[in-house]
């Protein structure tokens, strides 16, 4: 373990200090696109963080290559590898000229098939589905090809479709790496498959590339990631669960659980379906993916054709604010996919669900934490936020309210702002209309649309 620790801060220590040059490169290349109807931020932001995230990709596997324990994996399995290696590198070069140029959505499907294709022919894939009851069942090679393929083109753009808001796609990337290194570090630990070892390998990194990261792209965010680094975090997520897939056999773990069937059933739920857990810790980007395509497609547009109406946009038009939309997603994330795991670590899925539940039940009461605002009782008013104080909506509706201009010259501007006013009578009749005409201000406390 330790030497996976030393990699995660290796990896997220050189991204952490490369961003700040990509930054400057990406304002002095020009890769700050004008903010456009769905973007949420408001001034331009330089992208190409997926540079230094690379960067930090490796400098993680010079470290791991130079390790005692983590050095043999480059020994024994070098061909995933030189596979990851290749896939990524064909996705960053993708993505770096996405984020400069622009590259045309039909294009950059095609690209991401290239990048999964060559993975594919160096390894890569999936070999066997286990079935309970069944075993093992082989798959020919094209169709392992065929759903190794896909399982990267879905990874890369529900990854690439959530990142929407500062910092989203990053932790919740993050969140997935880290439950996929847990259960991948469990079956090369504790059951002693090696099979697993580059699975874990590669979760550590993904978890020092976005640490790494992170802090540059939380809210505000000085840069963002841009398809250079979503696609290759979606590309690394698919080939962490790729490799593992397939290559477990169910009766080593029979064996250390003892021969007991059930004990068994438990341990290998996400190896019994292998999508499971992979689809498992990108459940929201997946349902984001799914249910954009249906939305667009439905309008008769491309399923392509970018719109404000992903999830994280409409938390947002439900009265949540940017940081908290984004903690929203991470918790959803984290339940789905350490629930997920926990399962596969206890006997007892009874508990695991009713834990699930509770935690569920808690997160929809914060969900709907802006629909839901209680009064405080007068007693203590004055103690809590204005919020939730008995008429604090209208009174902030009354002070958003614009001025009306004066209908004469002579007419001098009325209303309770000016009333507060008393240097306002000592003002002349032409400063009293100029001021009635610029206005003081009151609107600029109102709601603003969102672009």
């Amino acid at each position: 373990m330790r030497e996976y620790l030393l990699v995660v801060f290796c990896t997220a220590a050189v991204t952490y200090l490369l961003v700040g040059p990509v930054r400057k490169f990406a304002i002095i290349a020009g890769a700050m696109p004008p903010v456009r109807a769905r973007d949420v931020h408001r001034e331009p932001t330089p992208r190409l963080g997926g540079i230094a995230m690379f960067g930090g990709l490796c400098a993680g596997l010079l470290v791991a290559f130079q390790l005692n324990n983590l050095g043999k994996v480059f020994h024994q399995d070098s061909s995933d590898i030189k596979a990851l290696l290749s896939g990524v590198g064909i996705m960053w070069v993708l993505g770096v000229l996405d984020d400069k140029w622009g590259v045309d959505a039909l294009v950059k499907l095609g690209g991401q098939m290239i990048a999964a294709g060559v993975m594919v022919y160096q390894g890569i894939t999936v070999i066997s589905i286990p079935v309970p009851g069944v075993g093992p069942v082989a798959l020919s090679p094209t169709l392992g090809m065929v759903i190794s393929v896909a399982l990267v083109v879905v990874m890369v753009n529900a990854v690439n479709f959530i990142d929407g808001l500062d910092g989203l796609a990053g932790g919740m990337v993050c969140i997935a790496a880290l439950a996929f290194f847990l259960y991948s570090y469990r079956l090369w630990y504790v059951y002693s498959i090696s099979e697993a070892a580059p699975a874990v390998l590669f979760s550590a990194l993904l978890i020092g590339m976005c640490l790494g990261f992170l802090p540059h792209n939380l809210h505000p965010a000085r840069i963002f990631m841009g398809d250079s680094g979503s696609m290759m975090l979606g590309l690394m997520l698919a080939v962490s669960a790729i490799s593992v897939t397939g290559r477990v056999d169910p009766d080593l773990i029979t064996a250390q659980a003892g021969g007991s069937q059930t004990v068994t059933t438990h341990i290998l739920v996400p190896i019994y379906i292998p999508l499971l857990l992979p689809l498992a810790v990108i459940a929201l980007p997946l349902a984001d993916l799914l249910l954009a395509v249906v939305r667009r497609t439905w309008a008769g547009r491309s399923p392509f054709a970018a719109d404000k109406q992903h999830l994280h946009h409409r938390l947002l038009e439900i009265g949540h604010s940017h940081s908290r939309a984004v903690l929203i997603m991470y918790f959803w994330a984290a339940l789905i996919a350490f629930g997920t795991v926990a399962f596969s670590f206890t006997d007892t899925g009874r508990t695991v669900v009713l834990t699930c539940a509770g935690f569920c039940l808690v997160g929809i009461v914060v969900l709907l934490l802006p629909w839901f605002r209680p009064k405080a009782p007068a007693a203590v008013q004055s103690f809590v936020p204005p919020r939730y104080r008995k008429g604090a909506r209208a009174a902030a509706a009354r002070v958003a309210e614009p001025q009306q201009a004066p209908s004469a010259p002579s007419a001098a501007p009325v209303g309770p702002l000016y009333e507060e006013l008393p240097a306002m009578a000592e003002l002349s009749m032409n400063d009293q209309e100029l001021l009635g005409r610029l206005g003081t201000g009151a609107s600029a406390v109102g709601e603003h649309p969102q672009r």
